[in-house]
């Protein structure tokens, strides 16, 4: 993995532009740059702009072999955009609208992006528990764990390890 590292990213690191360039490659059919910016920031684990090795490895280890509240504190990170500690309803917006980019626009784009908007505000609603407009860790964590759906999709690589 390391020698695969050093033939990508000779100088041992990865900077933003070369990892939305390698992001593009698997989301071809879409506009892959703004979710890859968010992800990138959350596998910045220094914050100082670019990815090293380690950064690699501590994230892929949180990701595929973590406990879930680490999955989940690594998921609101990639949430918490501007890294305040909160999710305000924006930018739970701009990650949906993100993640749309990246899947390609398709011809009833008007009709999406009305539902992805209702989506937001009722995802929203459901993870900001004290209602005062933004979701804190502690809102993100109980509601996650509450969820099913969302503690057998994050539980699902355990299996395989």
């Amino acid at each position: 993995m390391y020698r695969g590292f050093k033939t990508e990213c000779p100088e041992g690191v990865v900077h933003e532009e070369c990892f939305k360039d390698i992001y593009a490659k698997f989301f071809p059919h879409g506009n892959s740059s703004i979710y890859a910016h968010y992800v990138f920031k959350a596998f910045d684990v220094n914050s100082n702009g670019s990815i090293s090795f380690r950064d690699l490895l501590v994230t892929l280890s949180t990701l595929l072999r973590g406990s879930v509240y680490e999955r989940l504190r690594w998921t609101f990170k990639l949430y918490d955009i501007n890294g305040d500690g909160c999710i305000s309803r924006s930018e739970l917006g701009e990650i949906v609208q993100s993640v749309h980019e990246l899947m390609g626009r398709r011809p009833n784009q008007t009709d999406d992006d009305r539902k992805a908007r209702e989506q937001v505000e009722k995802v929203f609603r459901k993870f900001d528990l004290n209602q005062d407009g933004v979701i804190t860790i502690e809102e993100f964590l109980e509601t996650c764990l509450k969820d099913d759906t969302i503690t057998k999709s994050l539980q699902m690589f355990d299996a395989d390890l």
